[in-house]
């Protein structure tokens, strides 16, 4: 199962293959014009920092007045969803009994970034945090979901010097890919949306050609 390991405010990932799984699972979905990013595990030291990582892709730029999110922390799948970080023209976190004010947005709202640090990590932050995003005029609701543990001691050391090589190499190759697909599934969903306005051009055109009504005004079938 892929999994990243944080110590500190170092991140160490086995081999990239969270990002691998994470591309693969995206290419498997249906063409939309928004993705999320995001890391779907990951293993803490307890009292240490861990970064949660969301960023989307849209092919609509960020409106202010239009734009939403929410990071939500879930226990296990069965509990409910408590928010502790929202949009409101600028990132709000909200303090909550859970975290306090352990919670800091880290991202960059320019480049789409929502990524956010959780301090002093305790063993009951163990659970599911959720990034939802929304970005109008786009009608994907963005998700992101990643299930984080926590641990009290390191890992055995290990070597990981070719692990990481390949992994920059491979992260790099993925990069382009996924640039890619946006710019592909952007494209098409412009021609789509030209299409539909096009449709609707001409149905109204024929609403209003008085050859084509009767003589209340109705059109004839």
């Amino acid at each position: 199962m892929p999994f990243t390991f944080q110590e500190g405010n170092k991140t160490s990932s086995i081999a990239n293959w969270s990002i691998v799984a994470l591309v693969i699972y995206t290419m498997a979905l249906p063409a939309s014009s928004m993705d999320v990013l995001y890391h779907s595990q990951i293993t803490v030291l307890n009292g240490t920092v861990v970064s949660f990582q969301c960023t989307f892709t849209s092919c609509y730029k960020m409106d202010v007045n239009k734009f939403a999110m929410n990071w939500t922390y879930q226990e296990n799948f069965n509990a409910t969803e408590e928010m502790f970080m929202t949009y409101k023209k600028g990132m709000v976190p909200l303090r909550t009994e859970q975290f306090g004010d352990r919670v800091q947005f880290v991202g960059n709202l320019d480049k789409n970034d929502l990524s956010i640090t959780l301090s002093d990590v305790q063993l009951s932050d163990e659970g599911i945090y959720h990034c939802y995003v929304r970005n109008p005029p786009d009608r994907i609701l963005g998700h992101g979901e990643t299930k984080l543990f926590v641990v009290t001691e390191l890992p055995p050391p290990r070597d990981s010097t070719i692990a990481v090589a390949i992994g920059a190499s491979v992260g790099g190759a993925l990069a382009l890919l996924i640039l890619s697909m946006v710019v592909v599934k952007c494209v098409r969903h412009h021609k789509k949306q030209e299409l539909i306005s096009d449709e609707q051009k001409i149905e109204e055109e024929g609403k209003l050609d008085p050859e084509g009504g009767t003589e209340d005004g109705t059109k004839q079938l």
